[in-house]
């Protein structure tokens, strides 16, 4: 049986997820801080789905794989800023636009681009997350040192 928490609860779930994951890398991140901050918001089994084409892409699974998932992450960019978030839902599956900023930890490359997230929060916990990007290619080009003929990045 599947009990979707009420609106509040799955949206104060996410946003305390938010400020906790803030703290996590404002403390260091991965090998720095302790994932343990952010363990109570996700549910033991969590899942999550990236697109295959990105540095981290894949599915992620439970508190070890998402421990796995922000090492990855780090590794790809060296700043990741969630620039502007727009909560488009405020029951699950709820619905996120955030906006962010990047630049590649390899190419020193920046990018700004949207993600558009659905967030399943079930008894109080986040159980699935799966992540949208409009251009993943150019994700992944800023992170590499190929160019190609139409690249569309600036090169380095």
């Amino acid at each position: 049986m599947v009990v979707v928490t009420s609106t509040t609860d799955a949206l104060s779930v996410l946003k305390g997820m938010y400020a906790a994951e803030a703290g996590y890398f404002a403390a260091g991140g991965p090998g720095k801080a302790t994932f343990a901050p952010l363990a109570p918001f996700f549910s033991p089994d969590v899942v999550l789905h990236q697109a295959d084409a990105l540095p981290y892409g894949g599915i992620w699974h439970g508190h070890e794989g998402l421990e796995r998932f922000f090492a990855a992450m780090s590794d790809t960019w060296a700043v990741f800023d969630m620039v502007e978030q727009s909560f488009l839902s405020e029951t699950s599956p709820l619905v996120v636009l955030t906006q962010v900023h990047v630049r590649a930890r390899t190419t020193g490359r920046e990018l700004d681009f949207p993600i558009l997230q659905t967030i399943t929060v079930e008894d109080g916990r986040i159980t699935e997350v799966r992540p949208f990007y409009w251009d993943t290619a150019a994700i992944a080009a800023a992170c590499t040192n190929y160019h190609s003929a139409d690249d569309r990045l600036p090169r380095s």
